[in-house]
């Protein structure tokens, strides 16, 4: 009986050595499976995070591309080539990192492209910044060139004025000045003989005699000389096709002649034929050459 028992007895617990056994492996295996879940769902936030970051290193890129943009830099066709190139490859990464997925493979090669994208858009950036510092030195150059060519012109302009007034001077200085000029009134007899006379009525011409002040400035040379003669009431008795120009203005004049002055104290005269009766009263002459006056005289006739 007691044989019996323990058959019994050894059976049940064999029964429940067998569910323990199946129990602890059941445990073993939702252990395993948690753990290996646990471990996958970390992997694929890993992976997420990672996508996360990488899109956020494209857009500091970009923006760092971007900023070029305000610079006022006229970019070389390679450069042009190159920011094409960037933003190409930005599109391409961003495009990549919006997929839902992505394996531990494909994660690591975004990350090397994102690396290289840095890298060349770093360079490429750092040449433009080079470029936009030589353009603006070079600016500086030309704003200082502009500046010394303003103040030289400045200067000639000024220089130019100075001689414009040392050229006046000088021919101011060297123009003919007449000494003792004094005016005869003449009738003309029919035989040609000139007759000195005082009164209006009888008068036909005028003769000027002058002599010329020393000038070792004036040009020995033939000077045109000009004679204007005003009658009583102050009209210019002159051709109005008779013109001249001297003190800046043009004239008429009564009569000219060409002289040649060898500064060796030669009296000159000329003559003026009035095409008008001659009236009482005190008629002007002046004389003009190289420009300038060179004297005046009056005489009274009665």
């Amino acid at each position: 009986m007691l044989n019996q028992n323990d058959t019994i007895n050894k059976g049940d617990r064999n029964k429940i050595y067998f569910l323990v056994v199946v129990i602890i492996a059941l445990l073993g295996t939702n252990a395993y499976l948690f753990f290996e879940g646990k471990q996958e769902n970390e992997r694929y936030v890993s992976i997420n995070t990672e996508k996360d970051r990488l899109q956020l290193e494209v857009e500091k890129i970009e923006v760092e591309l971007d900023k070029l943009n305000e610079l006022n830099v006229q970019l070389s066709d390679k450069l042009v080539n190159e920011q094409s190139q960037a933003r190409e490859k930005i599109a391409e990464l961003k495009a990549a990192l919006q997929k839902a997925e992505l394996t531990k493979a494909e994660l690591e090669t975004v990350q090397g492209e994102v690396r290289n994208l840095r890298d060349f858009v770093r360079q490429h950036n750092e040449r433009i910044i080079l470029l936009e510092r030589e353009n603006a030195s070079l600016k500086n150059e030309m704003d200082v060139l502009k500046e010394t060519a303003s103040l030289a012109e400045q200067q000639a302009k000024s220089l130019a004025e100075k001689n414009t007034e040392l050229n006046a001077k000088v021919r101011a200085s060297s123009a003919l000045k007449a000494s003792n000029v004094s005016v005869t009134a003449y009738r003309v007899k029919s035989n040609g003989r000139n007759i000195e006379v005082t009164r209006a009525s009888t008068a036909k011409k005028l003769s000027v005699r002058f002599s010329i002040v020393p000038n070792a400035l004036a040009e020995k040379n033939y000077h045109k000389i000009y004679l204007r003669v005003f009658d009583p009431a102050g009209n210019l008795i002159a051709n109005e096709n008779n013109m001249f120009e001297a003190e800046g203005e043009d004239m008429q004049y009564s009569t000219s002649t060409s002289i040649s002055y060898n500064d060796d104290n030669t009296s000159y005269t000329m003559d003026w034929v009035n095409p008008n009766p001659f009236m009482k009263g005190t008629y002007t002459v002046i004389i003009y050459s190289d420009g300038y006056t060179m004297g005046r005289s009056e005489i009274e006739l009665r």
